[in-house]
């Protein structure tokens, strides 16, 4: 489900501050205090993590953030500016072991009397570091210009990512080496191979980062992101959520409506319980092979750029035949299917991928194997790359490990993926291998929240097009349904992951009007796609 799950060639599985008034800080407090000694008595849980936020919140609101130039080896120039909010660990325990989330921004560039606010930003993941929105507005960012007029830009690392009280699960130079098991397995020894490789993963996650994994959960991260809120001196949420961060807002959305103002959410994560988070992941397999296929007549109709085959089964003929040539004898001595996988399905991620891996592809069948090499091996010079790998794929794990209860027996895993793989091959068994982990998760899991609609939701805007692998559409159309007074926006025959980024009007405007003004179309509108990749 991760944005950055394209850096697969990394995965260790073998396969591939201003303060509110002291009355706001108070009211904070005091509204859940009369049930946290009854949620005591009763061991209701929930109900000490609600009083528990509102705790830290109320904190966070009177301490505000120590605004600082950021530090060098963050590569965040001034005018971004950087600080810490200090969260509880465990939300139940307010007044218990704290951690601090790295957090970042840069102030409107309109006027003060345009100014509406601070929009936090959540790329994906999990596992995905938010700190470089910021740099949206210093790159001047064209789509993004109306926006930063009226709010500051504000990125953070949620708990465990980054900056942010970084978990771990293996050294991040083995982490990366390569190469790594193929993921489709041969035999029954392969499959007892990759089994063993992810209970040691999980059993390196306990080892290493124990004391987190309980709490690595999305409501925590959700409850995490209204302390931010509270430090930043806003009484409202102004939100942007991307692929997992649909999740996060959608989870938000529901455990604090009252606190919301505006919300994006873009390309959507389902979020009935039901798929959270191991039938996600098998949907996922089947939306993948869909967009795989997409790539391949894009390639096909541009033969005489890449000299790949002027139809889809001749372009899968040469990816058959690149894939069992790295089986037989790695590229380089380092690429083989599973370095394969990782670099080839950015494809079916981003169309702004589209061209430049068919280049390679067409490079290597032309003869340039350094090509191949360069752009799907680990780097293992690139240290503080590896460590941010090693860390994305930890949190990936102990979230989506952590939110809900996973399968424990290996037959159903082997019966749901032997049966996908035969019809949508291109990502199945890469798939679970990367989650199986969750099999034999050395920490508690959790139930999902039921997302709903609560008092004081205002309209949520859902961006998502039809043809999406990452969060098939299925997931947007659930969201709107459970997000009374939400608005859908698809983009019509178009498949790229994270519309909001992309330079279509007919999305970009209707994201400024809302952001800007709070309205939405009387009705979802769906939009003509944005323009196809060029060769």
């Amino acid at each position: 489900m991760r944005t950055t799950r394209l850096k697969r060639s990394t995965v260790a599985l073998g396969a591939a501050g201003v303060l509110v008034s002291a009355t706001l800080a108070a009211g904070a407090v005091s509204a859940p205090a009369a049930n946290a000694s009854t949620a005591a008595r009763h061991g209701n849980t929930q109900d000490l993590q609600a009083y528990g936020a509102a705790v830290a919140a109320a904190r966070a609101a009177k301490a505000g953030i120590d605004w600082q130039d950021c530090p060098a080896d963050w590569g965040l120039a001034t005018p971004i500016q950087c600080g810490y909010v200090t969260v509880p660990l465990d939300y139940a325990k307010p007044y218990g072991k704290q951690i601090k989330l790295a957090v970042d921004r840069i102030g409107n560039t309109g006027t003060k009397a345009q100014r509406q606010g601070a929009l936090i930003y959540n790329p994906g993941g999990p596992g995905g570091s938010g700190l470089r929105f910021p740099a949206r507005v210093t790159a001047k960012n064209p789509i993004w210009a109306k926006t930063a007029e009226a709010y500051d830009f504000v990125g953070f690392d949620p708990r465990g990512v980054g900056k942010s009280t970084p978990i771990s699960c293996v050294d991040p130079q083995e982490f990366v080496k390569a190469p790594k098991m193929d993921p489709v397995p041969d035999s029954e020894a392969d499959k007892r191979a990759q089994r063993k490789l992810a209970r040691e993963y999980a059993e390196g996650c306990a080892e290493r980062s124990g004391t987190m994994l309980p709490h690595m959960t999305t409501p925590n991260t959700a409850r995490d992101m209204d302390v931010i809120r509270a430090a930043l001196g806003e009484k409202k949420l102004n939100y942007l959520g991307v692929s997992y961060g649909t999740y996060l807002g959608a989870v938000y959305g529901t455990l604090f409506p009252g606190h919301v103002r505006r919300m994006v959410v873009d390309s959507v994560v389902n979020p009935s319980r039901e798929k959270i988070w191991y039938q996600a992941n098998l949907d996922q397999d089947v939306a993948f092979e869909t967009r795989w296929n997409d790539w391949q007549d894009w390639v096909a109709k541009n033969d005489a750029t890449y000299h790949l085959g002027d139809t889809r089964a001749e372009v899968q003929a040469q990816w058959l035949k690149l894939r069992a040539t790295a089986k037989a004898d790695p590229i380089g001595g380092v690429v083989g299917p599973a370095e394969l996988l990782s670099f080839f399905q950015s494809a079916p991620y981003y169309d702004s991928a589209w061209a430049s891996v068919a280049s390679v592809f067409s490079a290597y069948v032309g003869g340039d194997t350094q090509a191949l090499v360069d752009a799907a091996a680990p780097d293992l010079s690139d240290t503080a790359g590896n460590a941010s790998a090693e860390n994305g794929n930890a949190v990936y794990t102990a979230v989506e490990c952590a939110d809900a209860q996973w399968p424990t027996d290996w037959q159903t895993w082997d019966r749901d993926n032997t049966r996908l793989h035969r019809d949508y091959p291109f990502l199945t068994w890469s798939n679970a291998w990367m989650n199986l982990p969750c099999a034999t998760w050395p920490a508690k899991q959790h139930t999902p929240v039921n997302v709903k609609t609560g008092k004081g939701l205002p309209p949520v805007l859902i961006v998502q097009s039809e043809r999406d692998a990452a969060t098939p559409y299925e997931g947007a159309v659930e969201l709107h349904q459970r997000f009374k007074g939400s608005r859908l926006i698809t983009e019509r025959d178009a498949g790229s992951h994270g519309v909001t980024g992309l330079t279509n009007p007919c999305v970009n405007d209707r994201v400024d009007t809302y952001l800007l003004t709070g309205k939405v179309d009387a009705r979802d509108v769906t939009c003509a796609p944005h323009a196809t990749p060029k060769p």
